[in-house]
């Protein structure tokens, strides 16, 4: 006889001071710092993990943290980072000057390990963590948003005084009426992978980029398949790397599910397609594709229109903004469809852009904070601001406005500067203007 087992469906907590939406590399700091501060705090992402880029989409190296010989940015998401490297017991880079190239300075992490190791902070700060959850809608009723969630068993609803969107997407902002800027053409995405099976030390590359020509124009292959640059095949980049950030997936805006589904499966075409072309060429008869990413690295999708906008000559300029929240420090990074694929221009000397409290506020819309990619900013400047340390640092700001508005019972544009930076500093953050 079966024994009858009675299933109980893993209570949500409702109400909650604080719902974030998206547990990357904003999300993660957002709803640590804002449960630091006191406040009873929802995570709900729609993946399986925390990290974001950093593990979903395996771009393993975040950054960047330190400009000119000096740390800009630092606090919960730093503190991670910094874990993880001593971990899995590896070196940090020299960051006392300056590197050849800026990526230099990123920091190399174990994706599985920076996992777990959010899990852990997050438990133990007492966030409320939901993973395969996804928006259903947002509705805002008196001084309460109310929240549906789309759960592994039906459509939950949850009231919330405060929302905090690390979505990447800015969908949770979407659904609560925020307005945004969505590019006609986004910035091309990419499928990173873990291949081997091979030498390339004694591969012939140029002979192998020879008969990628040709294997592109019979349809076999795509230019990008293997590279960014859309004018020729070049795979000694992917080869080296062993697939790490080396293609480009073009015409996709991966802010909507169908878009996103869209996405993934070009992605996986692209990587099929290369796949088959390179065991035909001598020295990859062997090759293997041992990892691959859960999902596609998306650049650019959605930001909202927020109180303030960073514009680019705001960024390269290193404007000091009246209420600053964090320095950001990348070049501007903007990846294309045409060309070499890639528009990189680096700051000057001595330049670290700031962002302020406004571009974390959407217009005409209180109780919600955005943070990571979606956050107020033209393209150019986006191309920049969108990198995991700037979104670590933007993560923990928006947490902290919202537990201080929920805790003084205002609204993040009313809080404070002077108790938005004592929260930040007392978690280790660095707050520009001093």
């Amino acid at each position: 006889m079966l024994e009858l087992v009675t299933m109980t469906a893993n209570a949500i907590p409702s109400p909650v001071d604080v719902l974030v939406a998206g547990a990357g590399t904003a999300g993660v700091p957002a709803s640590i710092q804002a449960a630091r501060a006191g406040t009873s705090v929802l995570l709900v992402e729609k993946g399986t993990m925390p990290g974001g880029t950093t593990t979903a989409a395996r771009v393993q190296f975040p950054g960047i943290f330190h400009a000119w010989g000096k740390q800009v940015i630092a606090g919960i998401g730093w503190d991670l980072v910094e874990r993880c490297v001593a971990e899995c017991g590896g070196p940090l880079p020299d960051f006392s000057t300056p590197p050849a190239a800026h990526w230099q300075h990123q920091v190399n992490v174990q994706g599985p390990v920076f996992a777990a190791l959010c899990d852990e902070a997050m438990q133990q700060a007492g966030v409320a963590v939901l993973y395969h959850t996804m928006l259903g809608a947002v509705e805002r009723i008196d001084d309460l948003w109310r929240v549906t969630l789309c759960t592994k068993t039906g459509l939950q609803t949850i009231r919330t005084r405060m929302l905090v969107d690390c979505t990447g997407d800015a969908n949770l902002a979407a659904l609560a009426g925020c307005d945004l800027r969505v590019p006609e053409h986004a910035q091309p995405a990419t499928l990173c992978c873990l291949a081997d099976g091979y030498d390339f030390a004694t591969l012939d590359v140029p002979a192998i980029e020879e008969a990628a020509v040709q294997a592109v124009a019979e349809g076999r292959l795509q230019s990008t398949d293997a590279g960014w640059d859309r004018g020729r095949p070049r795979l000694g980049g992917w080869l080296s790397s062993g697939g790490n950030n080396a293609n480009h997936i073009h015409g996709h805006q991966a802010r909507t599910s169908e878009g996103r589904s869209d996405l993934e499966m070009a992605g996986r075409a692209a990587l099929l397609r290369l796949f088959r072309f390179l065991r035909t060429q001598p020295g990859l008869e062997h090759l293997r594709i041992r990892g691959v990413a859960a999902e596609c690295g998306v650049r650019e999708t959605a930001t909202v229109l927020g109180r303030d906008t960073i514009t680019a000559e705001d960024y390269v300029s290193g404007r000091l903004w009246p209420d600053p929240v964090c320095y950001a420090f990348y070049p501007i990074d903007l990846h294309t469809s045409d060309g070499k694929g890639l528009d990189c221009r680096q700051l000057r000397p001595g330049i670290v852009p700031s962002v302020p409290r406004g571009a974390l506020l959407p217009q005409g819309i209180e109780d919600l904070v955005v943070a990571g990619r979606c956050l107020s900013s033209d393209r150019l400047a986006n191309s920049a601001l969108r990198v995991q340390a700037t979104a670590m640092a933007t993560g923990q700001a928006a947490g902290a406005l919202a537990a201080l508005a929920c805790a003084q019972q205002t609204t993040p544009a009313a809080v404070p500067a002077p108790d938005l930076r004592a929260l930040l500093e007392q978690n280790g953050a660095i707050v520009p203007g001093r």
